[in-house]
């Protein structure tokens, strides 16, 4: 009944905290070209190569930037077409642990479980966040009875779980998808610590004492796998034995392991290290012997010149940690960055906090460890500290021994849940013993986060604190019932019952609250602003740029920068927007300052040289591009997308080339693109481009053979079924070329661009009327588009339709006024129409625009002697 209680309580609690925008349902497709990673495209006509473009690298579906989009929205590895073993040799990201931009981060159950997930419902948000939940409900149960173990069967119990289910500093952990990690890793950590207390209990009495020593074993390996920390459960279960179990006190530690009634004492904890450090040596050989490296803006103490500045900032982290377990007034989603500001002096105010904070844990672990060795009578037994009764723990200390004596029916009731006698009260651990494990609780998992032995990715994470929460929850539920014992009155007892169970209304409450800053991305980002607000304007921007919200996209972004001015993510971010909305000026200037500073940011470089491509200073973007393609794969945050934004900037490159008529020079960059592109990258229009370059190179068979690989990439692939159907036409394999042009514009009937190709197949094969209709659909398709438009009125000119050719002709140079083929093109059709003075204004026109053009020289002078012939005025004359 009691988890029962527990699991329906907090359920209700934190079913609200969906947060589905982190996790929007998308296509398989969009799976493997997800925002953010990897080069989208923009228009494809003609069956030409695509302009890829870059977005933003920091896209509004994730926390911590691109957490949850690397982790399972761009992760290859949880696709069903990646072979699930890739899961044990990659990090969290989907990154090769030996890379030297993998975060390190080796949690491949964890990432399994998303691979369940992702088989089971895709990217649908609900299975996942479902998942999360159930494991809180499950680590809750057992968080409950290992307070059972400590506590009792009875009120103190139900309000440790209590406390634990409701803490506001979960929400994170629990409605964030990737905090799955440390929710997974703190339910192996507790079955590890449950193995382990069954192993002390049985030990000298059973067999299968071993058998739950495997079981600590084989749940600690598990817990590491979901997350780093969870192997500090074996340290945590050292403690347990040494100080909890056998009650001994630190000078003891030593005498004891040499005597030979205490070898069973000495054997488990040599198993703990021996397992412990065999863990820890496994992992450190299976990331390759190197530590993460990180920006300066995720740790910017460990960035720091000034060995004062790290000591003081790092003592002082853990305690901002510890007041966000004890008042979880203000929590965020992001503590990087200057969220805590570095301590530069010992003359900051905040030292006396870390002064109290190590001052309390001094004297609490000296009040847990204090107790003198004395012999008394447990049970009808003589026993002395560092024995224990049949039950497997010692007695109660002296003065609980005392209370629990004189104390009144009522107040055991209280305490206990039932009226148990002295002789079962005796059979818990006594308030030192549980002070010592509610301090290793506190403490030893959360060692790896204080970059006391290396540095660490974040200033402050809250996911961070999950498992040290079950500590913390401990040291104020036996804190609570230790004065609840001691005092006297009535009523002071039912102060400090009334005031404990106060407070977990209130954590409960917060949680609450908390969880509707979780209910999207933007409130999210909203109320983290007064914490990080570079970091929190920079995400709600992403988030107001995917609403369409423009102009507020760009406030917020221009806000982030207020406040760091120097954030690359962001000033790409900008100038991103800005391209969007054709500032290209603004854009290039903005992009210039992303790569000042960060010169590695590859899609900054992809996305200048395509702006300076567009504006016709080719060589600037050749240089661009060649820079861009330069730049060394080392030390990176996210790999996969460099790769993806170097290839791009390869594609372009070519295409410049091809562009340029050098179709050899397009052939190699286009090769260099292959050799570098990433897996996740779609290579389809790379492929048709090889094939292009082929065919304009006049080597057939191996243009066929890049077309149909561009197919086999993408079969839906438009581009690719009309630059093959050419190839098959021009080859003689009519019926399979019109089926191409056939398929795609079955693929996409809206697509005048198809209907075009079709046309043009149609004209070469003399069946004018039908290649009139192309053209005509074509045309009405893509009314504005100048191409089409114009190879529409070729169309028709050639089907000897003039009428209907003058109107698409007259439309094309509309759409280019400036363009002097349009206006010549526009001159003869009206020639041929004879409408002879509108012909010789469109002619004169385009020969201001190229005065050399002899085409349109001759067609003026003929149009000139017509019009002598006929009377007619001339601007010659």
């Amino acid at each position: 009944m009691l988890l029962e209680s527990l699991a329906q309580w907090f359920i209700s609690v934190l079913w609200e905290a969906k947060a589905e925008e982190h996790l929007s349902p998308r296509v398989s497709e969009q799976l493997r070209q997800p925002r953010g990673t990897l080069p989208q495209k923009r228009k494809e006509k003609k069956g030409k190569p695509v302009t890829y473009f870059c977005p933003s690298p920091a896209t509004p579906n994730s926390l911590r930037d691109t957490s949850l989009s690397r982790a399972i929205k761009t992760n290859q590895d949880l696709l069903p077409e990646t072979p699930w073993t890739h899961i044990f040799y990659n990090d969290f990201w989907g990154t090769l642990l030996t890379h030297s931009g993998s975060h390190k981060s080796y949690r491949p159950l964890c990432t399994l479980s998303f691979r369940l997930n992702h088989a089971i419902g895709g990217l649908n948000p609900w299975s996942y966040h479902l998942v999360n939940v159930l494991l809180h409900a499950a680590v809750t149960g057992l968080f409950t009875s290992f307070s059972k173990i400590l506590l009792g069967d009875g009120y103190w119990t139900f309000m440790a779980g209590l406390m634990f289910a409701s803490h506001p500093i979960h929400t994170e952990a629990v409605a964030g998808i990737v905090g799955r990690a440390d929710v997974g890793a703190s339910l192996f950590f507790l079955l590890s610590l449950l193995c382990y207390i069954k192993h002390c209990s049985t030990r000298g009495y059973s067999a299968r004492t071993w058998g739950w020593f495997l079981g600590t074993g084989l749940c600690a390996g598990c817990s590491m796998l979901w997350k780093e920390q969870g192997v500090t459960v074996l340290a945590v279960s050292a403690v347990y034995d040494v100080f909890v179990f056998h009650r001994l006190k630190i000078k003891q530690i030593l005498p004891t392991i040499y005597k030979r009634k205490n070898l069973s004492l000495f054997l488990s904890i040599s198993l703990l290290t021996f397992w412990g450090s065999s863990l820890l040596g496994a992992r450190l050989y299976w990331m390759g012997n190197k530590p993460p490296s990180f920006s300066n803006s995720d740790n910017p103490a460990a960035d720091s010149d000034s060995l004062l500045t790290r000591t003081l900032t790092f003592f002082y982290l853990p305690t901002k940690n510890l007041w966000l377990l004890l008042c979880p007034d203000t929590l965020s989603f992001d503590w990087s960055m200057d969220a805590v500001p570095l301590l530069k002096t010992v003359c900051d105010w905040r030292n006396l906090h870390t002064v109290a904070f190590y001052t309390g844990l001094l004297l609490l672990a000296y009040y847990g460890l204090k107790s003198p060795s004395v012999d008394r009578e447990c049970n009808g037994k003589t026993v002395t500290n560092g024995k224990q009764n049949a039950n497997g723990h010692s007695c109660l200390s002296d003065v609980e021994y005392q209370n629990s004596e004189t104390k009144s029916s009522f107040a055991s009731k209280v305490e206990n849940g039932i009226n148990n006698d002295v002789s079962q009260r005796t059979q818990l651990p006594s308030t030192e013993n549980i002070v010592v494990l509610s301090l290793s609780l506190l403490i030893i998992p959360f060692v790896p986060a204080t970059n006391l032995f290396f540095y660490v990715g974040f200033v402050i994470a809250e996911r961070v604190l999950y498992i040290p929460s079950m500590g913390f929850c401990l040291l104020i539920t036996v804190g609570a019932r230790a004065l609840y014992v001691k005092v006297q009155k009535r009523f002071l007892k039912s102060l400090i019952f009334y005031a404990t169970a106060t407070l977990i209304v209130f954590y409960g409450l917060k949680t609450a609250i908390r969880n509707g800053d979780w209910q999207n991305e933007e409130m999210l980002y909203r109320s983290g602003i007064k914490v990080n607000p570079a970091k929190a304007w920079g995400n709600l921007g992403n988030v107001l740029k995917s609403q369409s919200k423009i102009s507020e996209a760009e406030s917020a972004y221009r806000n982030a920068l207020y406040y760091r001015s120097n954030m690359a993510d962001m000033l790409y971010n900008l100038g991103l927007l800005l391209q969007e909305n054709s500032r290209f000026s603004e854009a290039l200037h903005y992009y210039k300052l992303a790569i000042g500073s960060r010169p590695t940011l590859a899609s900054a470089y992809l996305n200048t040289g395509i702006i300076l491509m567009n504006q016709g200073r080719t060589e600037e973007a050749r240089r661009t591009f060649l820079k861009c393609s330069e730049i060394p794969d080392e030390n990176l945050k996210d790999p996969h997308a460099h790769k993806s934004s170097v290839t791009s900037c390869l594609y372009n490159l070519g295409k410049l080339y091809h562009e340029q008529g050098h179709y050899e020079e397009a052939l190699s960059v286009y090769k260099e693109a292959i050799q570098k592109m990433p897996r996740q990258f779609a290579p389809q229009s790379l492929y048709n481009m090889m094939g292009e370059a082929y065919m304009r190179l006049s080597k057939l068979p191996e243009a066929e053979h890049w077309y149909m690989e561009s197919l086999r990439s993408k079969t839906d692939h438009i581009p690719a079924h009309l630059t093959y159907g050419k190839l098959l036409a021009l080859t003689g394999r009519k019926s399979e070329a019109e089926k191409l042009f056939l398929k795609a514009i079955e693929l996409d009937p809206t697509k005048g661009n198809c209907y075009m190709h079709y046309g043009q197949f149609l004209l070469e094969e003399a069946r004018l009327i039908e290649a009139a209709e192309m053209a005509k659909k074509a045309a009405e398709l893509d009314s504005t588009e100048f191409d089409v438009v114009f190879n529409a009125a070729h169309m028709l000119r050639q089907a000897s339709l003039n009428e209907a050719a003058e109107k698409y002709y007259d439309l094309a140079a509309r759409l280019r006024p400036n363009y002097p083929a349009a206006l010549m093109n526009l001159g003869a059709i009206l020639h041929l129409n004879g409408r002879l003075q509108k012909a010789e204004a469109n002619y004169l026109r385009a020969l201001q625009l190229k005065p050399d053009d002899v085409i349109t020289q001759s067609n003026l002078r003929k149009l000139w002697n017509i019009m002598e012939k006929q009377g007619l005025k001339t601007s010659k004359t």
